[in-house]
């Protein structure tokens, strides 16, 4: 559009199984904000937003064959202020983790994986 001024930005979009309960777990988790949601026939679709943050979940409870390419193939990078209180809460909201918020390589962070198979990395670069 002519005249309107739009930030470039790239926000990952999540598709799981069970959407709803995607969706209910990253606000807990994650204090995520839900800026849009579109409820279909199909599915369910929604961007949450952490503080600025920006991602979307998809899903359906009737497409059981959504085939994820988590674990080590794609991971999410959170990068809070305060990675020990974000790992903490979403350990709590039901998320497993990989490795415990630490010092290395040069960041302060952590790793878990959520109750849908996606990993993420919570911390900042040092």
């Amino acid at each position: 559009m002519k005249g309107r001024s739009i930030q470039t930005t790239i926000a990952p979009w999540l598709t799981v199984q069970r959407g709803e309960e995607a969706v209910s777990f990253y606000k807990a988790a994650f204090d995520a904000v839900e800026t849009y949601r579109l409820e279909t026939p199909g599915g369910l679709v929604v961007r949450l937003s952490v503080n600025a943050a920006e991602f979307w979940v998809s899903g359906s409870s009737d497409v059981p064959n959504v085939q994820l390419s988590g674990g080590d193939s794609i991971r999410m990078i959170l990068t809070v202020s305060d990675p020990d209180i974000f790992f903490a809460k979403a350990l709590k909201a039901g998320a497993s983790e990989i490795f415990p918020v630490g010092e290395e390589h040069g960041w302060r962070l952590g790793r878990l994986v959520d109750p849908f198979g996606l990993h993420w990395e919570i911390g900042y670069e040092l």
